[in-house]
């Protein structure tokens, strides 16, 4: 195979990671939206109860940062949780330029529904936790070479 061969082959679509991680995202938001939308949920909006359920009661900005998300789609988003019992935003008595994040008891309460919902549809694609531990592996370090590709 000649040189042009080798780069038209490339070329294509299959062949390109960023078309496979695209691909993969997509069946991923199916998955994650066919459990989520019982509960009323989103994707970010499940992001955001992951962060909360680590830690709850951090700030805006700290959440923002935690998720990678800017304001201008964490604020709204937020409202819409706290609007259906899922959290509730409260200013800092001492800062009021704070404003901390707790999670409401419906949280809580449907914290095991979700969770369980979620393992058992990635139980039924077939990946074992080995796989699933070297897959997260390999998204990670591809997450940081990306990151720090112009550094």
């Amino acid at each position: 195979m000649n040189k042009v061969n080798i780069v038209e082959d490339f070329l294509t679509l299959k062949k390109q990671l960023c078309f496979a991680v695209y691909e993969t995202a997509s069946e991923f938001n199916k998955l994650y939206a066919g459990v989520l939308q019982p509960f009323g949920l989103t994707y970010p909006q499940y992001l955001v109860l992951l962060a909360l359920w680590e830690r709850d009661g951090i700030t805006v900005k700290e959440l923002g940062e935690k998720l990678d998300l800017g304001t201008g789609t964490l604020t709204p988003m937020l409202a819409r949780m706290e609007a259906n019992g899922w959290l509730q935003k409260r200013r800092s008595q001492v800062d009021e330029r704070k404003v901390f994040i707790h999670l409401q008891p419906k949280a809580f309460e449907e914290k095991a529904h979700i969770t369980l919902g979620i393992s058992e549809e990635i139980r039924a694609c077939q990946i074992g936790r080995e796989e699933y531990e070297q897959l997260l592996q390999q998204l990670n370090d591809l997450h940081q070479k990306l990151k720090e590709r112009n550094s």
